[in-house]
């Protein structure tokens, strides 16, 4: 663990303006990686069951368009 904490200290001493550079960037690659994660779970069906109740509740009146 000693790289992450060397990684936690460097962050500590990064300025105001570089700490926004790098949340940007954490989270762009985090939000990356979750479309990734939607897409393969879509694709191998695993998605299935919750759009059928989503279709469902849609239907019942129970949900409606954003």
């Amino acid at each position: 663990m000693r790289k992450v904490e060397d990684i936690e200290q460097q962050i500590r001493e990064l300025s105001s303006a570089e700490f926004v550079e790098l949340r940007n960037w954490v989270l762009e690659r985090d939000w990356v990686a979750w479309d990734a994660q939607i897409e393969t779970d879509a694709s191998s069906g695993k998605l299935d069951k919750l759009v059928s109740e989503a279709r469902a509740d849609f239907d019942r009146g129970k949900a409606s368009k954003l």
